[in-house]
This record gives C-alpha cells, structure tokens and sequence, in this order.
C-alpha cells in the first residue's frame, strides 16, 4: 500500500481544515493586535490637526439694557451668568454664580436666592443667609452707547463701582 491509498481510505475529507497549531494560532493572533494598533494609531494622528477643545465665548461681552427696565430690577443678561442692574447712580454688574459651591442664582423679591443651598442675597449681592461664605463678585461694565453696556467677566470691582448710565 501507498500513502496515497492511506489518505483516500481516511474519514477525513481532504476538503476539511486542518487543525492550525498553537504557535500559528498565537501568531496570528499577535498579527492581528499589531494591525489594530496600528489602524488605531493611524486615527489618533489624523484627529490631531483639528482642535480637541471648543473655543468658549468671549469674557467680554456687550449687554443692551431695555428702555422699560424699572430701577433695582435685575436684567439677567441672555446666556451668561452675569445680572446687570440699574439703579439712579448708575448701573452695576453681578454675578449670578454663588460663593458657596457654583450653582446660579436666582432673582427673587429681595434679590437673589441660590436653589441648590438656599444661600440669600440682596441685590447688591451681600450675604443676607444661608451657607455663602461671601458676597457675589461685582464685575466691570463700561458704558458702550446708549442703554449698551460692555460687560468684562474677568474684571472684579470693589463692591460699589458703578458705571454712569
């Protein structure tokens, strides 16, 4: 008998796949990590022309009073944490971000309260109760043009500073 005729007379088809070895199998396997290493390295260096990190709005920004805007009443300026108020000095600028742990006050009868902690403030912003350790920070506003205030929210004034309206 021939080999050949040991093959022929087999169950096994020659159809079938043949067992792969541990080391093929292993090295195959470390292949393939290398390959996705690489495609993910790959898409990591194109994603780095482009700026990770939205550029965040202008600390500085201009704010216009309406005419019909009573005198002590806060004017909440739209998409930002700062409350502009007008009073027969002039018009002064607040933040709405509270001293105690961040969250935003709101204006209320009296001033302004804080929903997350109950921390109260006049509208001046000094500590009337609650857990606020200090009063809210008065910000820097210029005059701009008529009923246009320019608001900077880097700028910290002492408690009082108020620009002409």
């Amino acid at each position: 008998m021939t080999d050949r005729d040991d093959v022929v007379g087999s169950s096994e088809s020659r159809l079938s796949p043949h067992p792969v070895a541990r080391r093929d199998f292993l090295g195959l396997g470390a292949l393939g990590s290398a390959a996705a290493a690489f495609l993910f390295a790959t898409i990591g260096m194109l994603r780095l022309p482009k700026a990770a990190v939205l550029p965040s709005p202008s600390r500085r920004f201009k704010v216009v009073l309406p005419e019909s805007l009573p005198f002590e009443e806060p004017y909440l300026a739209p998409g930002r944490h700062v409350a502009l108020i007008r009073d027969a000095e002039g018009v002064f600028a607040v933040s709405n971000v509270c001293t105690h742990l961040g969250c935003i006050v709101k204006p209320s009868a009296t001033g302004f309260y804080c929903p997350c902690h109950g921390s109260r403030f006049d509208r001046t912003g000094q500590v009337l109760a609650g857990p606020a350790p200090r009063p809210l920070p008065w910000l820097a506003v210029r005059k701009a043009g008529e009923n246009t205030y320019v608001v900077d929210e880097e700028k910290e004034v002492p408690a009082g500073t108020k620009e002409v309206a």
